[in-house]
């Protein structure tokens, strides 16, 4: 039976360019929808731009253009980049449209009348210059705990503490520079510590969709788990839904200078997205997929493609606004991990933050990354590496010297010794190859997206393709006497097999597939479809060549361009200029995909100051989280010493316990120790993360294979 299925990815915020990060997600769910449509499922593909928030507005207001300019130009760049790389949405919106304000607006009144909306007081620091009140982010100070100075109003990234934006030391605004001030304000709250909503999301989020698959993976559920507590107990806090002008975004209804928060609005995007497809082509009953007493009776399913930086808005926040509302609940969300380049955070000194324009415009071909990406992703929550020289080979390896190579060896012969008409192929060859095949397996990869094993059995029957091309030589066939027919049906054959590889490759390069179909002069390859012999007197067009090798000056090129030379006085004008930056805005309203990390300089510091920090390599051999600690993990660490080291590390929001045991990290041996409420720190952990702002989470170094406990670093 065929399934119907509305899917969409995480919408991009609307105030930068699309980078490498963000194509993790979507190259993910771009594959996963053509391979349901090579099944023949229905699926409805939509995103949008996500418009709303402080960040806009004020990068707006320094470009001197209104909102509305800013988003509209970036929505067209934003689809520009996606078309590039492949990823096919039926429709790309915008938040800001009259569809979302009504959903939103129905979304809203529909839980004010469940009683799951109050209204309460709150006393939040307000910025006297800009005559606005500043959400945690945009506030920084000297943390209360150790003193560092430049933190964020709710936590400290030197020593770890939380704490609330009003116990910061000598405040400022992030916006203006000025020393802030309290004011009282009536915000609204969306109840999610109510017992009703805890009851439903425990069931939710360790739940089953109607087809049997996980609501959540694995990784995701336990992480719920964590967040929800255990049974009987309720972890959650009601989540405050309002904004105080100034502000872009939707005014709430009755509520005159108070605005919807973007987090409301931004993942009823979807719907929005959805409704606006649904008018253009007038043959989709929306309600089928929104209402939740009618999709259940039609059997269509939501799914979800989200960076799990997102994953508390997603699995918390939206199920249950959904549920209380009357709306249908998303069937999965499939949640992907960031995006490293080799082995680091995204850097713009090093020149690994690479925009998806500057991609297009060095001239790489966006199937190289499609690919790699695809190798690359199995499901999980893992990050994915993109590093660059082993993308070089496997390219080069894989599509070049594996799947192209065949049609290249044998296409020509076909064409000028045979009128570009095939024979009828080896038929014993033909046999052997199809028993080879585990259609089985590829397609339950694509479904449970596990690309990598998928490719891994895909380019596992290329090379039994080339094996029979190697066997036969129809290179030498072609200068032997009397071997005409022979070499007429090998490369036939070959061409058939290479038609087959194609099927399965079809969902991860898109573009090569059509080239190739138009190559063979067959119809549109579908899983479903026949899987005979291209058949004796088929004539295919003249071969061109299908994909190049990645040179290594391509690679070094592309890096040239995206790199930013971080000179002091470049480096000074970078620090002024981020009271009011947008990556910084960015991140006090919103979280996005994979944000990398941008380098800074510093003042220059002795071999005999680095020579004072004791760095070890250090094993973790116990992880556990921190009662009454939202930000700690408790680590035990083997540096080589008669007993282990215990080190409380703020990285809960980026690592599940379970996960760290076993690794190697590097940390600070000679850190005095330090008396926490929760025990001795005897150490720190070294990791990345983002002094301005941009988000990405938190990465715990990892040194190289080879490297022993206790081993010093330097």
């Amino acid at each position: 039976m065929s399934r119907k299925i509305l899917v969409s990815n995480a919408l991009p915020y609307a105030n930068g360019d699309i980078h490498l990060g963000h194509l993790v997600g979507y190259i993910q769910g771009d594959i996963w929808v053509r391979y349901q449509r090579m099944r023949g499922n229905t699926v409805y593909y939509v995103c949008a731009d996500d418009t709303h928030g402080t960040p806009v507005m004020l990068r707006a207001e320094k470009e001197g253009i209104t909102p509305e300019a800013l988003i509209n130009r970036v929505h067209d760049e934003h689809l520009r980049d996606f078309t590039d790389f492949s990823v096919a949405f039926d429709h790309y919106h915008s938040t800001h449209s009259p569809e979302n304000r009504a959903y939103a607006e129905d979304i809203y009144g529909k839980l004010n009348t469940a009683a799951m909306i109050d209204t309460r007081s709150i006393e939040q620091y307000y910025d006297p210059v800009k005559e606005m009140f500043l959400p945690d982010r945009f506030i920084k100070g000297e943390c209360p705990k150790c003193g560092a100075a430049d933190q964020y109003g709710d936590n400290c990234e030197v020593c770890g503490a939380a704490y609330a934006p009003t116990e910061l030391k000598n405040p400022y605004s992030a916006v203006s520079g000025a020393k802030p001030i309290l004011k009282t304000s009536e915000h609204f709250f969306f109840r999610l510590s109510d017992e009703r909503a805890v009851a439903f999301l425990r069931e939710w989020t360790r739940g089953s969709n109607a087809a049997g698959a996980r609501r959540l993976q694995a990784e995701a559920a336990n992480k719920m788990k964590e967040w929800l507590g255990e049974e009987g107990e309720n972890k959650l806090s009601d989540w405050d839904i309002s904004r105080d002008a100034p502000y872009f975004g939707f005014e709430i209804p009755g509520a005159p200078g108070k605005y919807f928060y973007v987090w409301l609005d931004a993942p009823i995007g979807y719907l929005a997205s959805f409704n606006k497809l649904a008018q253009k082509r007038g043959d989709i009953n929306v309600e089928d997929f929104t209402d939740a007493t009618r999709a259940e009776a039609s059997g269509t399913e939501m799914v979800h493609f989200i960076g799990k930086d997102i994953l508390y808005f997603h699995a918390l926040f939206w199920p249950a606004m959904l549920k209380f509302a009357g709306y249908r609940t998303p069937s999965q969300l499939c949640v992907n991990g960031f995006l490293t380049v080799d082995g680091a955070k995204m850097s713009k000194s090093r020149g690994t933050f690479i925009t998806a324009r500057s991609y297009v415009e060095q001239k790489l071909n966006p199937e190289w990354l499609r690919y790699y990406f695809a190798g690359k992703s199995n499901g999980t929550m893992e990050d994915v590496d993109l590093n660059l020289d082993d993308m070089i080979a496997k390219v080069n390896s894989d599509l070049v010297g594996k799947f192209v190579n065949i049609a290249s060896r044998c296409a020509g012969f076909i064409t000028k010794r045979f009128d570009a008409c095939l024979s009828a192929p080896d038929a014993a060859a033909i046999t052997e190859f199809s028993a080879a095949w585990n259609a089985g397996l590829i397609a339950n990869c694509y479904e449970e997206r596990d690309y990598s094993r998928a490719l891994r059995e895909i380019m596992h029957l290329a090379d039994l393709a080339n094996q029979y091309v190697n066997e036969h030589k129809p290179w030498e066939l072609a200068k032997q006497e009397g071997q005409e027919a022979r070499l007429h049906e090998v490369c036939s054959t070959a061409l058939t097999m290479f038609r087959d590889l194609t099927r399965y490759l079809k969902p991860v390069l898109p573009t090569l597939a059509s080239q190739v179909e138009t190559f063979l002069s067959i119809p549109e390859l579908t899983w479903a479809g026949a899987w005979s012999p291209l058949p004796a007197g088929h004539t295919i067009n003249a071969y061109a060549h299908l994909m190049t090798r990645i040179e290594r000056k391509q690679i070094d090129a592309l890096l040239a361009a995206n790199r930013e030379s971080l000179t002091p006085a470049t480096a000074a004008a970078t620090a002024n200029d981020t009271k009011v930056s947008s990556s910084q805005q960015r991140h006090a309203e919103k979280q996005q995909h994979a944000a990398p990390a941008t380098e800074t300089s510093t003042g220059h510091i002795s071999i005999d100051d680095f020579a004072k920090i004791d760095l070890r390599i250090a094993k973790i051999i116990d992880a556990s989280h921190v009662e009454g600690a939202d930000k700690l993990i408790r680590l035990q660490l083997d540096i080589g010493e008669e007993r282990p080291r215990q080190v409380f590390a703020g990285i809960k929001s980026a690592y599940d316990p379970a996960t760290l045991v076993g690794r190697l990290t590097v940390m600070v041996a000679n850190l005095a120790p330090r008396k926490m409420k929760f025990g001795m720190s005897e150490g720190m952990v070294l990791a990345a993360s983002d002094p301005e702002g941009k988000t990405g989470g938190l990465h715990i170094l990892s040194p190289d294979s080879g490297a022993t406990p206790g081993m010093r670093v330097k």
